[in-house]
C-alpha cells in the first residue's frame, strides 16, 4: 500500500515530513475555507469518540495546515465545510480524505472515482478485533493507514502507522491545592480518593473497581472510591445494582457515585485524585489513563486497549490482567500501603504525558503524513 512506510511512530514524535513554521507546525495555509487541502469527515450524527477526537485535533490543525472538517453532529467550534460543498470542489489539487469509520472510507472511495476527485484517501483505525471481510475490502484500497495503537495494527492485514491519541497537558495538570480542591468538589478533604471515570457498564469494569475497593477498604479505612460518569439507559439495572451492593455493604459514603459532568469540569476531578483506576473489560484506545496521568495521578491499568502502552508498569503505575478483582485489589493494596512509591509514580506519570502524547504531537505528526500525501508520497 504505498503512501506511508509501515512502522510505528510515537505521536509525541515530529515527523520528519513536517516543514515546521516558527511553532513546530507548517506554516499556515490561507485558503482553507473556499479551498481546503484536507478533508477530515465526519458520517454520524451521534456523538462518539471519533466526534470527539475530530473536534480535538481539526482546530489545533487547521491553525496550521487547510483542514476542514465535514459531516453532521460536529460542535459548532470545528472549522467546518458543508458536505454538499464538498461535492462541488474542484476536481483538483489534490486533497486528502482522512477516514474514520467505514462509511467514510466508502465515500471517500465514490468521491475518486465517481466524481473523479484527486483524493488521496486515509484510514485511522481504532479497532483491536479482526476486521470483517467489507472493511478489508475498504481498507485494502486507502492509500495509508493509521493504527491508534501497536496492539490495534497487528489486527490490520495491511502496513500502518501508529499514531497514539494525544491530550493537553496544560488542560489536565497537577492541582495547585488539592485540599481546597476537594472541598469544592464536595470530596473528603482527609484520607486518600481513587477514582474510576467514564460509563457506567460491564465493558467498562465498573463492578470490578467496585469489588476491588470494597476489599482495599478492609486495609486501607481512609480510601474512598470515586464513580464519575452515567449509565445510558441500557445500563440503568447495572449501575442501581451495583448502587445497590454499595449500600447493603454500608459503603455508600465510602464509595461514591458522583454523576456525570461537564467536560470542562473533569480536569478538577482528576485532580483530586491520588490514584486512578481504569478497570476495563474491553477498550479500543481509552483517554482517560492519560488525563489521569497527566493530572500526575497514578494509574493502575487492565491490560486492554491501548493502556499497555500508556502506562509503564511499575513506573507510572501497575499493569493488571483484565477481569481480575483480586488482582485490582492487590495491586491496590501494593499502592496504597508505599506512599513513597506512589509519590515517585505521580512524578513520572506526568512527565510521560508531556513527551510522548500530547495532543499538539499528535496534530504534528498528523499533518506530517497529510504533507506526504499531498507531495504523492
Amino acid at each position: 500500500m504505498p503512501g506511508l512506510d509501515p512502522g510505528i511512530q510515537s505521536s509525541g514524535e515530529m515527523d520528519p515530513r513536517v516543514k515546521p513554521g516558527g511553532d513546530g507546525f507548517p506554516a499556515a495555509r490561507d485558503t482553507a475555507r473556499t479551498d481546503p487541502r484536507v478533508l477530515a469527515p465526519n458520517l454520524k450524527r451521534r456523538l462518539s469518540g471519533v466526534t470527539a477526537t475530530i473536534a480535538r485535533l481539526v482546530p489545533l490543525q487547521a491553525r496550521h495546515i487547510a483542514i476542514r472538517a465535514t459531516g453532521p453532529g460536529l460542535p459548532a467550534s470545528v472549522p467546518h465545510i458543508p458536505l454538499p460543498r464538498v461535492l462541488t470542489l474542484p476536481r483538483r489539487p489534490r486533497r486528502v480524505w482522512h477516514a474514520r469509520r467505514n462509511t467514510e472510507m466508502l465515500a471517500g472511495l465514490l468521491l475518486r472515482h465517481v466524481l473523479r476527485k484527486d483524493l488521496a484517501l486515509l484510514f485511522t483505525s481504532a479497532s483491536q478485533r479482526k476486521h470483517t471481510a467489507y472493511s478489508r475490502w475498504l481498507i485494502g484500497r486507502m492509500d495509508a493507514v493509521i493504527a491508534t495503537s501497536a496492539k490495534g495494527a497487528a489486527y490490520l492485514t495491511v502496513p500502518a502507522t501508529v499514531v497514539h491519541h494525544g491530550i493537553d497537558p496544560d488542560a489536565f495538570s497537577p492541582p495547585e491545592d488539592r485540599a481546597a480542591l476537594r472541598a469544592r468538589l464536595g470530596l473528603p478533604v482527609g484520607g486518600r480518593l481513587v477514582g474510576c471515570f467514564g460509563r457506567i457498564r460491564h465493558q467498562k469494569g465498573t463492578d470490578a473497581f467496585v469489588g476491588a475497593t470494597m476489599a482495599a477498604l478492609r486495609r486501607h479505612p481512609d480510601i474512598t472510591g470515586v464513580i464519575l460518569g452515567r449509565a445510558t439507559e441500557k445500563h440503568v439495572g447495572y449501575e442501581r445494582d451495583l448502587r445497590a451492593a454499595v449500600a447493603e455493604a454500608g459503603l455508600s459514603e465510602r464509595i461514591r457515585f458522583c454523576g456525570e459532568v461537564t467536560v470542562d469540569a473533569i480536569p478538577d476531578w482528576y485532580r483530586a485524585l491520588d490514584l486512578f483506576v481504569a478497570p476495563q473489560r474491553w477498550e479500543g484506545f481509552g483517554l482517560t489513563p492519560l488525563e489521569a496521568m497527566a493530572c500526575a495521578v497514578p494509574v493502575i491499568a487492565t491490560r486492554v486497549g491501548a493502556f499497555e502502552e500508556l502506562v509503564v508498569d511499575g513506573e507510572t503505575g501497575r499493569l493488571i490482567p483484565p477481569d481480575d478483582i483480586p488482582a485490582m485489589a492487590a495491586a491496590l493494596d501494593a499502592a496504597l500501603s508505599d506512599p513513597a512509591r506512589l509519590a515517585r509514580w505521580s512524578a513520572a506519570a506526568r512527565a510521560r504525558v508531556c513527551e510522548r502524547f500530547t495532543l499538539e504531537g499528535e496534530a504534528r505528526t498528523l499533518i506530517g503524513i497529510y504533507e506526504g500525501l499531498l507531495a504523492g508520497a
